[in-house]
């Protein structure tokens, strides 16, 4: 059986990462995994005032599981959609690399949008609740993120089959992936 194809979806804060992980679940046929749905569940009602680094432990330890259930649903042949950020090339490898040694294939979606049209959705989902983050996303974590991010490098495009998005196809109603 041929192993199902794991998508990592890659974006800055407000990129539409989860919008687009969502089509692409959808129209693929696959398991979609958001670091956005687990943190929820599992950790934010019970963040700290200051989330320092909590926040990035049990992040950590949610991509691990991620990683556990990916591990036994890619080689049935299932395709899986993740949604975990991936803010820097090691977030990238951590994922990337597993599965190149498990012999999973890997596509990696970047989704780059300005930082203006980023910052733009961040304060109308915030004005909304939160869109299911389950937390407000402050100007200064947007701008700690935002110095945090290592966009894709031209070699890691090549190596995981890259598609780079632009921020017209990553919103919209009825509108999904149009190079996925």
């Amino acid at each position: 059986m041929r192993p199902g194809t794991l998508h990592m979806i890659v974006g800055a804060t407000g990129a539409g990462k989860t919008t687009y992980a969502i089509a692409l679940a959808a129209r693929e046929g696959a398991l979609r995994l958001s670091i956005d749905d687990w943190m929820g569940q599992l950790f934010w009602m019970d963040a700290p005032a200051d989330l320092g680094t909590w926040a990035f432990e049990r992040v950590k330890r949610c991509t691990a599981q991620m990683r556990a259930v990916l591990a036994e649903t890619c080689p049935l042949g299932l395709p899986a959609v993740l949604d975990a950020g991936f803010t820097t090339r090691g977030d990238r490898a951590y994922f990337g690399d597993w599965a190149e040694a498990a012999g999973i294939p890997c596509r990696l979606h970047w989704l780059d949008v300005d930082a203006t049209t980023r910052r733009a959705r961040v304060t109308a989902r915030n004005a909304a609740g939160g869109g299911g983050t389950g937390f407000a996303v402050t100007e200064a974590m947007f701008d700690g993120m935002e110095a945090m991010w290592e966009a894709p490098t031209a070699a890691e495009m090549a190596r995981w089959q890259g598609l780079r998005i632009g921020a017209d196809e990553t919103r919209g109603p009825g509108k999904g992936p149009e190079n996925g």
